[in-house]
């Protein structure tokens, strides 16, 4: 199974090394010297790991055959993808890999159906359940401990205890929204 473990950005120095933006809680494994890894785009690799440092709080690789900063500036954007096995699972029994939550079912504590998970968001702040409600709608769930309070791998169901208004988008109220009928005319310049 192959899973997208990193993305490359901008050009580090003259030598060739990429700053990387790590998409994996195992860098040291996936992207340690050595690392054979394909890439999205297919044709820019597959790439090997020459060498890895982190530098201000930023993790840099070299890679073999890329000599300089214009070879490692078109790299750029690239994704960086390992190859896994499907059974393999994190050492630490609170983290997941994204296809093992793929698919799950989502319920409530009180075991209401919210819908199935379809895809996992890496955001800098936090990760994100995508969700398919029954409806076909999506909502989007943060993957946190106060909210997600359960994964059950065996029963292929995510339990969730969400805060008021998170699950319920046809009652949510868009911001600077205004019903029509409170009386409110004022204009841009009245304010």
């Amino acid at each position: 199974m192959q899973l997208v473990v990193g993305r490359i950005g901008r050009a580090h120095g003259i030598k060739g090394e990429v700053t990387v933006e790590v998409r994996t809680d195992e860098p040291e494994l996936r992207l340690g010297p050595g690392a054979v890894l394909a890439t999205d785009p297919a044709g820019v690799g597959p790439l090997t790991v020459a060498s890895g440092r982190v530098h201000s709080g930023r993790l840099l690789l070299r890679f073999a055959g890329v000599p300089d900063r214009t070879a490692a500036e078109a790299l750029r954007n690239t994704l960086l993808i390992a190859e896994v096995d499907p059974d393999e699972t994190p050492e630490d029994p609170d983290e997941f890999y994204d296809h093992q939550l793929v698919d799950l079912d989502v319920v409530t504590v009180d075991g209401t159906e919210v819908g199935r998970i379809t895809e996992i968001a890496h955001l800098p702040s936090q990760d994100l359940f995508i969700v398919e409600r029954p409806d076909g709608s999506e909502v989007m769930i943060p993957f946190v401990e106060e909210i997600v309070t359960e994964i059950d791998l065996e029963a292929q169901r995510a339990v969730v205890d969400p805060p008021p208004g998170l699950l319920d988008a046809e009652r949510a109220v868009i911001a600077g929204s205004r019903d029509e009928s409170d009386g409110d005319s004022r204009g841009e310049g009245d304010r």
